[in-house]
């Protein structure tokens, strides 16, 4: 696997895919390689009518499943950023501010798909799919939503290309998705602010066919945006206590020297099962910002 960069043919026909599957083929030699198929639901969370129990807004929460997992992305706007939370702690004089129970922002895998469902039909859980308002609803599975159809095509031995119509449960197209993999760069690490990268750009916009007045955009993260996502509790509990061990001269610590320089897989990396993450992470927020989820 490799590093992945996503666009949106926001305006694109409903003839797109077949379009740029000739251009594909006809252009640059390309292979098909299968069907891609996503499918993404969302929900919101039902806690205001819990009698009693002071709720600011609801939460929100979008699944996407990819292959043999699901992406889920849980948002509460009435919690704080991590950010907020460090930058307070550094412009107060070391005063210290309590840890939240959870962020702003709870991106999370899991497997089987159809599993979250279950769960959240077991525990009777207050969400319920964003269409499904009808009364006594809390405990409905829901259906798909909204899928991504279309098709992934290999361009020589370096490129992974898929290209999708975004399709409404009612059968309504909202424009393609186009995402490009270069196979060789598992890690590409932006220069740009907002995280683009002309290699992928490039090859994107080398595939669209020349249609006038196409409306497309790029989908991208920042560094530090990413970070904020991959944010682990654990991890980072694991971490302090690993320099506090060391600031108080734990023997544990004290002859381990010499790795410093050395080379170590950094977690987010575009490598297995980061890559299907970023790329869902990407996908359900260019959705969300175009307000079709």
């Amino acid at each position: 696997m490799g590093f992945t960069g996503l666009a949106r043919w926001i305006n694109a026909p409903s003839t797109g895919l077949e379009l740029i599957r000739e251009n594909i083929m006809r252009n640059h030699h390309g292979q098909f390689r299968g069907r891609w198929f996503l499918s993404v639901k969302s929900y919101r969370s039902t806690l205001s009518s819990i009698p009693g129990l002071p709720v600011h807004s609801e939460r929100s929460m979008c699944t996407l499943a990819m292959n043999e997992n699901v992406f889920v992305l849980l948002e509460d706007p009435a919690a704080p950023t991590r950010a907020d939370i460090v930058q307070n702690s550094q412009t107060t004089d070391g005063q210290v501010f309590p840890v939240p129970p959870h962020y702003r922002t709870t991106f999370l895998t899991l497997r089987p798909p159809g599993a979250l469902e279950q769960v959240l039909n077991q525990l009777k859980a207050r969400w319920i799919p964003v269409r499904q308002t009808a009364p006594g609803a809390q405990r409905s599975q829901g259906g798909q939503q909204l899928s991504v159809e279309g098709f992934v095509f290999a361009i020589g031995n370096d490129w992974l290309v898929r290209v999708g119509h975004v399709v409404l449960a009612g059968g309504a197209v909202k424009g393609m998705l186009l995402e490009a993999e270069y196979l060789p760069l598992p890690v590409l690490h932006s220069q740009t602010a907002d995280g683009t990268s002309e290699l992928l750009s490039n090859l994107l916009t080398s595939v669209l066919p020349n249609i006038r007045e196409a409306k497309t955009v790029a989908v991208t993260i920042s560094d530090s945006q990413w970070e904020e996502v991959l944010w682990d509790r654990e991890e980072e509990e694991r971490q302090l206590s690993q320099e506090k061990a060391e600031s108080d001269g734990d023997p544990e610590y004290i002859y381990v020297f010499g790795d410093e320089g050395l080379a170590s897989e950094k977690k987010g990396d575009w490598i297995g099962v980061d890559r299907d993450r970023r790329s869902a992470f990407l996908i359900i927020g260019a959705l969300k910002s175009e307000g079709i989820l």
